[in-house]
């Protein structure tokens, strides 16, 4: 088999490689867009998560604002969290019947 492909590969003229690299370069360029639209789908991009590690004894160290900021995101984030589950769960009841 090794015979084989090495005979294959020097059969070929000179310059082939190079499109065995477009054909990976193109390869990896699909993966990263794939790989970017599902980040994008999957809320990968949000710019408010810093504010989650924040709790609710933190307000004397933030500003009004941003204390604020820091609670509309984590009630929009339990909120997510509670449609995701539910929706896990409403999957997993559809395949158990």
């Amino acid at each position: 088999m090794y015979d084989y492909i090495n005979g294959y590969l020097e059969s070929l003229g000179d310059g082939w490689s190079i499109y065995l690299w477009l054909v990976a370069g193109g390869l990896i360029i699909l993966a990263c867009i794939y790989w970017i639209i599902w980040a994008k789908k999957n809320d990968q991009f949000d710019e408010d998560i810093k504010y989650v590690i924040f709790q609710e004894t933190d307000e004397d160290k933030m500003s009004k604002e941003d204390y604020q900021k820091s609670r509309e995101v984590i009630n929009e984030q339990v909120a997510r969290r509670d449609e995701v589950l539910a929706q896990e769960r409403l999957a997993k009841q559809k395949r158990a019947v």
